[in-house]
């Protein structure tokens, strides 16, 4: 691998980080990747793989550098400890990178085909894979990038994220190829332009209809709503010492929107830091409050247990509803833990790996989503960093959630760029499935997120918040809600059709 050429992939992964929170460079996104197609073109799979790989690495290693926070800060770990782990969480990430390029480069060489061709059906191929595979990290899609463009990002709605990312890396191969075209003073591609400006074009028209359309048919049951963050400090969060005093906070906070008639308060993950089936004292205080908030419901963030089939205690993390006379209306164990930071994945193989956060053992998954009921409609709760996985939202929108309630603690990430990041991966949530999302967390970013994407009200970072706000219950569902990642399986074919065509016959040019 040449020297330049590998500069020329790690200009690409840092393009690929600037295009996302905090710093937002979107319009980056459509050429961010010309570097890294430059330094490939031409090349054979295998040192493909490797600029790809170089790039992803760096992309990554800027992307969620916030790691080291978490792992330093609440896992006590040193820093210099931190980086090598940093490092090599990135360069696994980067293989996912690697892959579509070293497709892309396979079939050039086999079959002469340019990469406008494959690669944007093979990035997205690999973009779904990380959804799931060793558990899954759908944290980095590219289509997330453009959050805030939001005529652009509503084609979400039939092909999920995915749809986003798929034009950026078309567009972006069509850039590449008219500044390569200029370069060597050749025609240029016209049709592939034509047809990549013509694609972009029908993308916008049918997001600025749909926004149009959702703004005039917002009508049906309202949901007063309050979201309290009470920026609990997470060093002190699970002191029994602080305990009292974050009641107290949890309580003057709910009680100033008292006046605002919420049908529904929310408090962020794991708002209670003791189990509230159980302990009975601080229990009955919780339950005290929402008597006071006349007819409103309360839902909140607890760890809780259950018993097993072996007589053991499996801990849960939960979220309970509570209804306005003071008792358990309902209850949702999170499904999708965090590795290693609610569970260790293959533990029996690594015993010495720890935990990275504080907290009660080791979390077991919870059951699929059970929807929870306010009067005269249904909503759904998903926790934390379950927001990330498109499937997993879409799941509790066909299972009937007129609207979604996201409870999170993102004190884990300090004042990183990753609460911003949280924050822009769940306005897509609710274009794919039609629905307005309600995002409390601990220490922010709290928002409301109408069903086009759009960031109605949210909080600040570390500041105690009341946020109130009207959403609407809608239970239309789109498309994506409907047929799941049909977009993304159809590139996956596509995708495997070009790789099984190049291994059959190779290009003679």
């Amino acid at each position: 691998m040449k020297r330049t050429d590998a500069l020329f992939a790690a200009l690409a992964g840092v393009l690929l980080v600037l295009i996302f929170p905090r710093l937002n460079l979107w319009l980056l996104a459509w050429v961010s990747l010309v570097p890294l197609l430059a330094a490939a073109d031409g090349k054979n799979c295998a040192a493909g793989f490797k600029l790809g790989w170089v790039a992803g690495t760096v992309f990554h290693a800027g992307l969620v550098y916030w790691v080291t926070v978490s792992m330093t800060l609440y896992g006590k770990l040193p820093f210099a400890v931190s980086i090598p782990i940093l490092l090599v969480f990135a360069a696994c990430l980067g293989l996912f990178t690697g892959l579509p390029v070293w497709g892309a480069c396979f079939v050039q060489q086999r079959r002469g085909w340019g990469f406008s061709i494959t690669l944007p059906f093979l990035w997205v191929a690999v973009e779904h894979l990380k959804s799931w595979f060793l558990t899954g990290f759908p944290w980095d899609l590219i289509g997330y990038s453009q959050y805030r463009l939001l005529p652009l990002i509503q084609v979400a709605d039939i092909t999920g994220v995915y749809g986003i990312s798929f034009l950026i890396v078309l567009i972006n191969c069509a850039a590449y190829n008219v500044l390569r075209c200029l370069s060597k003073k050749s025609p240029l591609p016209y049709s592939e332009l034509g047809l990549s400006l013509l694609l972009l074009i029908a993308v916008w028209g049918y997001g600025e209809k749909k926004i149009f359309t959702i703004k005039d048919a917002d009508a049906g049951i309202q949901v007063p709503l309050v979201l309290v963050q009470p920026n609990i400090p997470q060093d002190l969060k699970w002191d029994p010492k602080y305990l009292a005093q974050t009641l107290e906070k949890l309580r003057r906070l709910t009680l100033q929107a008292k006046k605002e008639y919420p049908a529904l308060v929310v408090w962020p993950e794991s708002a209670t830091p003791f189990f509230f089936q159980s302990e009975e004292t601080y229990s009955a205080q919780v339950s005290e409050i929402v008597k006071h908030m006349y007819s409103a419901y309360l839902l909140f963030g607890s760890p809780s247990w259950k018993q097993t089939a072996g007589g053991k205690l499996a801990y849960t993390n939960s979220a309970f509803l509570i209804s306005p006379a003071g008792e358990v209306a309902g209850k949702y164990d999170k499904m999708h833990l965090v590795p290693y930071g609610e569970y260790v994945p293959f533990a029996q193989f690594f015993p010495f790996i720890q935990k990275m956060v504080e907290g009660i053992g080791d979390f077991s998954p919870g059951e699929p989503a059970s929807l929870a009921s306010l009067p005269g409609c249904h909503f759904g709760t998903v926790i934390c960093y379950e927001i990330i996985f498109p499937d997993l939202v879409r799941r509790v929108a066909l299972a009937g959630a007129t609207f979604i309630v996201n409870i999170t603690n993102d004190a884990w990430f300090g004042s990183t760029s990753a609460p911003h990041q949280h924050l822009a991966i769940a306005a897509l949530r609710a274009v794919e499935t039609g629905r307005y999302i309600a995002r409390c967390a601990n220490t922010g970013i709290s928002a409301v997120i109408d069903p086009t994407g759009a960031i109605e009200q949210q909080t600040g970072l570390f500041t105690e918040a009341v946020l109130s706000a009207t959403i609407y219950c809608r239970d239309d569902l789109t498309f994506y809600t409907r047929f799941g990642d049909l977009f993304a399986w159809c590139c996956y074919a596509v995708g495997l059709m070009f790789i099984l065509n190049a291994c059959r016959r190779r290009h003679t040019s």
